[in-house]
């Protein structure tokens, strides 16, 4: 798809915090976007709003033909396991997925960029530690969920993957990302705050940082790579990482790594500076992406 072009480019979960950065940044781009949300709308950046159970694919299919919507970004489902039973967030995760993405087809939606996560290699909200055969990790590292939300995540980039096999089928995207921050968010927890091994060690939240590779996403850039995708025009399904170019942590990459995970074969480089663990390699070279946005640039 090309930006120079005016489209319209359907949101779901426009209402949230990566959905109201991706709305600004297509609207920033020149396209028109509509947002598909089951609760009353709380933002006001789309030209657009429609309420959509997205658990109902006959609302789905009437909101995206009413919206005539060239592509979509399908972020409406559940942020996090938290507070809800293992099949809601399971059933949240991968059937809004199908119903976007069997929507998407039989309309003649080009695009479709989908939201997956870090979960689906089998961190996150595993209470066991990840299990990791290199790092850093990468769209060939093998998958390994394990809670409902991280199978949930797996099952649509499953079902992606089906759906970009098919004949006339739209472009389908799925983004694997760690925590989302802004500015604010970066200044309070990062900046501000001690990023030594040894006080995130202490933290109640060690085990998930653990898990997720000290990882984190600016989400300026996280909705620009979700905007490339709609744009893109390769054929089938592709998966794609995204993380800032640096760890959440005051300590080279190289030590991190022999202190967390020493048995952990390092491939490629050797580590010199802060480098992420997480390498996205594959977004840049087929869609132009490279994160520019890094907690140690807000330090002075």
């Amino acid at each position: 798809m090309s930006e120079t072009r005016l489209r319209t480019v359907a949101v779901t979960g426009g209402n949230g915090q990566v959905g109201r950065g991706v709305l600004r940044e297509l609207a920033d781009h020149g396209y028109r976007t509509v947002n598909l949300s089951r609760g009353s709308r709380r933002e006001d950046v789309a030209d657009g709003y429609r309420r959509t159970d997205l658990l109902d694919a006959g609302e789905v299919y009437g909101s995206l033909a009413a919206c005539d919507a060239d592509a979509v970004v399908h972020l409406g489902m559940s942020p996090s396991p938290d507070g809800t039973p293992g099949h809601v967030t399971f059933e949240s995760n991968v059937m809004t997925t199908y119903h976007v993405l069997e929507a998407s087809q039989n309309l003649g939606i080009q695009s479709v960029a989908v939201a997956s996560s870090m979960s689906a290699l089998g961190a996150g909200f595993d209470p066991d530690p990840v299990r990791l055969d290199y790092l850093p990790v990468d769209e060939d590292h093998p998958s390994d969920p394990r809670d409902p939300y991280a199978l949930g995540k797996r099952v649509l980039e499953v079902t992606a993957e089906g759906v970009g096999r098919r004949n006339d089928g739209p472009t389908v995207s799925t983004l694997r990302f760690p925590i989302v921050a802004d500015d604010e968010w970066i200044a309070e927890t990062f900046v501000d705050a001690d990023r030594s091994l040894d006080t995130i060690r202490d933290a109640p939240y060690y085990h998930s940082v653990r898990n997720t590779l000290f990882a984190y996403v600016h989400l300026d850039d996280l909705a620009r790579l979700f905007r490339l995708c709609v744009e893109a025009d390769f054929e089938g399904h592709e998966t794609f990482w995204a993380s800032a170019p640096d760890t959440t942590v005051d300590l080279p990459t190289a030590e991190l790594v022999d202190e967390e995970y020493p048995d952990v074969r390092v491939r490629g480089s050797e580590f010199d500076g802060y480098e992420s663990l997480v390498d996205t390699t594959k977004a840049r070279e087929l869609l132009g992406w490279r994160a520019e946005e890094s907690w140690r640039a807000f330090e002075s």
